[in-house]
């Protein structure tokens, strides 16, 4: 028998010990397999949704809450801000691109955009087939909406108010498919996409029917979005669709031509505005120009999003020192478990000796027990770590677009190395006292 033969047939003879010490290193292995997974693949999930946008413009209030509400559509947003202040903006020099969003409902969870084709082009979406909306109440779908709810073109749905699937339901109006688009491995997978009057149509026409049937006569309809339950990012004051503008004798930047040819005249508001700069000049020009002069706050999502990483590391740093705990009582562990296995088999060891076996034989059968344990162990943490990411993506809904499973990362090959280093440091000692097991004073029981 070689070295490893020999070692593993010992492990075999203490099954109750060197399960426990492959247990606690799985634990521990297994926890930081999770960390990693999850730190990295949310780490690259905040760049990939923001990436390519310099600055969120919205209503006053918590910054990192304006960024999770227009960027990763994870939060209520903070208000409405002015159609025709977010139109001042779009025209400053500064800005390349304007994209305007209105948020207020969903489908099932998934949120339902009110925007129009900037976000296309900001985001870097194509369509798997069909087109985009042409018309209210037209919408385009992302790859993960299509797939979740085996949706298909020209199928109707009906968004409900707020962010959770049980909120009101607009059964008034429904929203027809004309486009899925292609996976885009970021957030718009799972965003609906329509255009911005048939956001203001659906709460318009709903509020009017509602002062309608109370007053008997229209009434102006302004309202203010600061709550969970009410986080529509548009309210019409009057409904007014079709109507056309003309009279500008300037170009326009995109996003007013966009919006001005939706919605005809009368005031309106929308959640946020995701602007994309001209130049780096307006990294410390135009935030301050938003702060002070106007009455709407600029959100970096650069900024936002690593102060939101830092807030999440502090979690990740607890849990880190837990797994590097179960890890030392694993090493630990290992440890006793060879060293009260030495004391039966001294005389094995002994009698390996008279056979031939050299010291160094003995000492590498006992190093190798304690890397196997460890081994065997920091493999099956890997294999519960991924199967954790797993569990957690389908406990909340999330496909492969927010934590896979099936992705390895070079960094999960140094939980092994680490597992490895446990298992030798833990068998040293032990493997010290078998090379100066001495044949004489063994066997004659001394």
């Amino acid at each position: 028998m070689n070295v490893l033969q020999i070692a593993w047939k010992n492990i075999r003879q203490n099954p109750a010990t060197s399960v426990l010490g492959i247990l606690l290193t799985a634990f521990g292995t297994g926890i930081l397999c999770v960390l990693l997974l999850t730190s990295h693949q949310i780490e690259e999930q905040l760049d990939n949704n923001s990436r390519g946008i310099d600055l969120v413009v919205g209503a006053k209030g918590s910054p990192i809450q304006l960024i999770l509400s227009s960027i990763y559509h994870m939060d209520n947003p903070t208000g409405n801000i002015s159609l025709a202040e977010a139109q001042q903006l779009a025209a400053n020099p500064m800005v390349k691109l304007a994209v305007p969003l209105s948020l207020g409902d969903n489908y099932r969870g998934h949120r339902i955009v009110g925007t129009d084709s900037t976000f296309l082009q900001l985001y870097g979406l194509e369509l798997a087939e069909g087109r985009i909306w042409q018309a209210d109440f037209e919408a385009a779908i992302g790859a993960e909406v299509a797939q979740k709810h085996n949706l298909k073109i020209g199928d109707n749905i009906y968004g409900a108010h707020g962010l959770s699937s049980e909120g009101h339901a607009h059964d008034e109006h429904a929203y027809t498919i004309t486009g899925i688009f292609k996976p885009a491995h970021h957030v718009a997978d799972r965003l609906i996409l329509t255009n911005l009057a048939s956001v203001w149509r659906m709460h318009g026409d709903h509020d009017e029917d509602e002062h309608e049937h109370e007053h008997g006569e229209e009434h102006d309809h302004e309202h203010e979005h600061n709550d969970s339950h009410d986080v529509a990012g548009v309210e019409e004051h009057e409904h007014h669709h079709g109507e056309e503008h003309d009279g500008h004798d300037h170009e326009e930047p995109q996003l007013v031509k966009s919006i001005m040819g939706d919605i005809g005249s009368g005031e309106r508001e929308i959640t946020s505005m995701l602007i994309q700069y001209r130049n780096p000049a307006a990294i410390g020009m135009f935030p301050r120009l938003v702060n002070q002069n106007t009455a709407m706050q600029a959100a970096s999502p650069a900024i936002e999003s690593a102060r939101l990483f830092s807030l999440l590391g502090i979690g990740i740093d607890s849990l880190q020192i837990l797994a590097y705990v179960i890890m030392l009582m694993a090493a630990l562990s290992v440890f006793i478990s060879l060293y009260n296995a030495l004391k039966s088999r001294k005389y094995d060891l002994a009698i390996m000796r008279t056979l031939g076996a050299s010291q160094g034989k003995l000492f590498g059968i006992v190093i190798a027990e304690g890397i196997l344990l460890t081994f065997v162990g920091a493999i099956a943490g890997v294999v519960i770590g991924h199967i954790a990411i797993y569990l957690i993506g389908a406990s909340t809904g999330g496909t492969a677009t927010l934590l896979q499973a099936l992705v390895l990362l070079p960094e999960e090959a140094w939980l092994v190395v680490i597992g490895v280093a446990i298992g030798f440091i833990a068998a040293v000692l032990p493997a010290i006292k078998a090379y100066k097991t001495s044949i004489s004073q063994t066997l004659s029981g001394n």
